[in-house]
This record gives structure tokens, sequence and C-alpha cells, in this order.
């Protein structure tokens, strides 16, 4: 029998748990769980994070070094709220102290509680990785086949996108994820790319994103630049992308900008990454695949 009583630490958990349809059984979630949209009024928020509105992404950037620096978390566990909920799994994860708790604070916090619960980590570098994190969450929840349902309908929309674009040129594309400084995608996103019939010139597939600059960048000879903030939807990238417009013209650089949905279709490593793929599809094959939805993602360039 599996898990019926989950705590979800991680944005992209909780939109796995309920592509699942088991939503019933989480008890907890982040203040970042946005997808969705009644998961935060469902569910106990059981971590909260540094207050970043108002900051410009330099100064974001500025405090999540000094924090790290001094060796504190950018997330506070609520151990109150989750000693109430008595929960049996706590999905979380090791890959980025930026994105959320990682697992070890996480035991220590459960051990001090004197908590039983399975931790299970989900750490995917790749787009297949994060399809394999669904059936493992769904193995959690005791029902593996549900997880397979789920990654073969995954899938089979990648596979629609693959046909769409076999044959066509492969536009070369640059993912920024965050603009000040620069940072090259990692991880999953150059998958993404890849698989909308794209060619990441900068980035580092199931690497880690790494500093760049705008030289670097424009040295890669993108013809399309996606921004894609870590940490923003849509309405907060756009005008992160009109600085990016201005950086690359500053350098002659002549590349289609576009602002992209990043929370929503990018940087959480959940069922929605395919939403981005199908999304980056129809930035870089309008032809083939028609206009992307401009509430996914929007030219400035």
């Amino acid at each position: 029998m599996g898990a019926s009583r989950v705590v979800s630490l991680l944005p992209s958990a909780t939109e796995i748990v309920y592509a699942l349809g088991a939503e019933d059984r989480l008890v907890g979630v982040t203040y970042e769980c946005d997808h969705p949209a009644d998961a935060r009024r469902r569910h106990a928020v059981v971590v909260g994070g540094a207050d970043t509105s108002g900051l410009t992404p330099a100064e974001i950037d500025a405090r999540v070094r000094a924090m790290a620096a001094a060796g504190e978390d950018l997330y506070t566990l609520h151990e109150g709220a989750l000693r109430g909920l008595d929960p049996d799994l706590v999905l979380t994860q090791d890959l980025c102290r930026v994105c959320a708790l990682p697992s070890g604070v996480v035991d220590d916090a459960l051990a001090h509680l004197g908590c039983s619960a399975d931790v299970l980590a989900l750490d995917p570098a790749s787009l297949d990785d994060v399809l394999r994190s669904v059936v493992d969450v769904a193995g959690a929840l005791g029902d593996v086949t549900a997880g397979e349902r789920v990654v073969a309908g995954l899938r089979a929309r990648l596979d629609d996108v693959a046909r769409a674009v076999a044959g066509l040129a492969r536009p070369r594309v640059v993912v920024v994820e965050w603009v000040d400084p620069p940072f090259a995608a990692g991880h999953w996103v150059p998958d993404l790319v890849t698989a909308a019939g794209g060619q990441e010139v900068l980035g580092s597939p199931g690497g880690r994103s790494v500093t760049t600059t705008w030289d670097d960048v424009v040295a890669a000879r993108p013809d399309v630049v996606l921004v894609a903030p870590c940490g923003y939807h849509l309405d907060g990238a756009v005008p992160q992308a009109e600085a990016v417009v201005r950086a690359l013209a500053e350098r002659g650089c002549g590349a289609a900008v576009w602002a992209v949905d990043a929370d929503g279709l990018v940087v959480r490593p959940g069922p929605r990454l395919v939403d981005g793929v199908e999304a980056f599809a129809r930035v870089l094959h309008p032809d083939a695949l028609g206009a992307p939805d401009p509430a996914a993602a929007r030219r400035l360039a």
C-alpha cells in the first residue's frame, strides 16, 4: 500500500501528484505551489521563503549569493505545521538549494520531530529523468501503473512534436535562465530545445546552469534567445526580456528574443515541461505548428 499522507516541498512534485490524480493524499505544500490554482487553498503551507518582491534580478542574485555564503537556507520549513500533518511521505530534492529545501534538512527536521515519513528526493538532470520521476512518485503512492499511464501520454505528445519538426532546419537557440548576471540553461532545459526542433548552442545538457556574459551569448550566434528567468511567469519575464533586447542590440546581435513563462513551462521539472516543448516548438517552427499561445511566450524583438 502506498503513502496516504503526502507533503510536497516542490511545486513540480505537487504538479506530479495532481497529474497522478492523487491530490486528495496531499496534506502539505509550499508557498510556491501555484499550480493547480487551488493547491495552496486545499493544503497546508509548510514551507516559506524570503520575500524578493520588489527586488531587481541583480539584487536577488546578490541576496542569494550572500545567504549561500553564510550557510543560510533560502526556505523555511514550518516544523510545527509539519508535525501536525503527520505525513508518511515527503517529496523533496537535492538538486538546487535556490529552488527548495534539500533533503538533508528535511531528514533532520523529521528526526527532530520523531516522524518516520519516507523522504523521496527528486533530482532529475534530463527530460527523461523528469518523466521517470513521475513513475517514481507513482510508485511511492502505490500505483506505478498510474505513473506509466501519465508518462505514456506525455511521450505521445513529444512524439507528435518530433514528427512535426522532423526534417526542418534547427534554429540556433540560447535559453537565458537569469538575466543579471546572465545564466545559460542547464539540466533538462536544453533537452526541451532539442525536442522542440532547435539546437541549444550555449547551455549544458544535464549540467548545472552557469553564469555567462552577453558577449558569450552573441558569440554563440543564436537565431533565437528565449528568456525564461527562474521564479517568474510570463508577466515577470517580459521586462527582463526587454533588458536582453537592449543588451544584444548594443552588441549588434539581431536574434529574435522571446519572453517565456518560465515557472509554468521551463524550470519546474514536472509534467508541464511537455507544454514547454510544445511552446518552444511553436516559437521555432510556427509554419509547422502554428503560433505560440500568447499566455506562454511573447516576442520582444
